[in-house]
């Protein structure tokens, strides 16, 4: 049994994936210093597998805690690299907070993966090294362009990184540019779980609807789209997270033809913004309260991706639609609602 790494293992993407490894055979660790998360998905892991992984509370931008790590578990034969702030919003205000977190850790997490000869990583990488696209779908050979946001600056500097790092290290990487991951395991017991406000339209839009929020924002209606606000390609998670065991199995079998290859996972279908409200206004049956606003810096036009590459090369398919991730994430939704008090609860410990 393969042991892998998996970087921001209590997060989102995170949590999906390393349920997605356990399934397939792998043995799987995770470092999450639990910034930006708590440890209410490592419950919902074990509920679904059956199996408790062990994670550490490592800040990876500390390099010596990184590297005890590695020394405890000098088996590990693959890395998936999630940990990193994801906000565009937030880039904006606070530039170098996004520069230092999601660069320091990945040249620590990179230099560990050099000294114990790690043989393969996977880094998870975005749509936004796009930028404002001339052209859609992109595909992986799209020209990328100056980035709208920090965030998406992080991005590309850190695909330049592991680029150089593959270059001259017997490690295979591979790059993954998701688009926008929503809704929730069928499972329900892990979905996403933003700290505070959150700055993705689809957690936005279900706590709209529940309460948390009394009104939701779409930001910008004047955009050159068909109903003036912006497009995204938006992918269910668990598409998204069995897509990196698919392409640790293609590294691991060899099938790389090039030390760093790069894949894009998106639906391969943009949606504007208010159409992705009425698909959620349909399958939940309740009725949004959101105003029209003004844009909102460091966001895209439009943008969805061309997915054949990912297809052919790994293999992986997209199961899920627009309805099941909008259902996914409502029922995910008014399941932590249930449980606000165990998560309010565990937050406390962690803070």
């Amino acid at each position: 049994m393969k042991k892998i790494l998996v970087t921001g293992g209590c997060g989102y993407i995170g949590a999906h994936t390393v349920v997605d490894l356990l399934e397939n055979g792998y043995e799987v660790i995770s470092i999450d210093d639990n910034s930006r998360s708590g440890t209410y998905l490592l419950d919902g892991i074990e509920k679904i597998t059956g199996t408790k992984i062990k994670n550490y509370n490592v800040d990876l931008k500390n390099f010596d805690e990184t590297r005890a790590v590695f020394q405890e578990n000098e088996d590990i034969q693959g890395i998936i690299h999630f940990a990193a702030y994801k906000a565009v919003g937030e880039s904006v205000a606070e530039p170098l907070m996004y520069y230092e977190n999601n660069l320091f850790s990945l040249v620590n997490i990179l230099k560990c993966a050099k000294e114990f000869n790690i043989p393969n990583f996977v880094f998870s990488s975005s749509c936004t090294v796009y930028g404002n696209p001339d052209k859609i779908p992109v595909t992986e050979s799209s020209p990328t362009k100056k980035a709208e946001s920090p965030y998406g600056a992080t991005k590309q500097m850190g695909e330049t990184i592991v680029e150089d790092f593959s270059k001259v290290q017997a490690c295979n990487t591979i790059l993954l540019r998701y688009f926008n991951p929503v809704g929730a395991h069928p499972s329900i017991h892990i979905g996403e779980l933003p700290l505070g406000r959150p700055q993705n339209l689809v957690p936005a839009i279900t706590q709209c609807a529940i309460g948390k929020i009394q009104e939701m924002t779409v930001h910008g209606t004047d955009y050159p789209t068909r109903d003036g606000s912006c497009i995204r390609d938006y992918i269910h998670v668990c598409d998204i997270a069995h897509a990196h065991t698919l392409a640790l199995e293609f590294l691991i079998n060899k099938k790389n033809e090039s030390a760093c290859e790069v894949f894009n996972l998106g639906s391969g279908n943009g949606v504007t913004v208010l159409e992705a409200i009425a698909a959620f206004e349909k399958v939940s049956g309740r009725k949004l309260n959101y105003r029209l606003g003004p844009r909102r810096p460091g966001d895209v036009v439009a943008i969805y991706a061309n997915n054949d590459l990912a297809k052919s090369a790994l293999n992986w398919d997209v199961k899920y639609d627009l309805d099941d991730m909008m259902r996914t994430a409502w029922e995910w939704e008014l399941k932590i609602k249930e449980d606000e008090e165990l998560i309010k609860a565990q937050n406390a410990v962690l803070n």
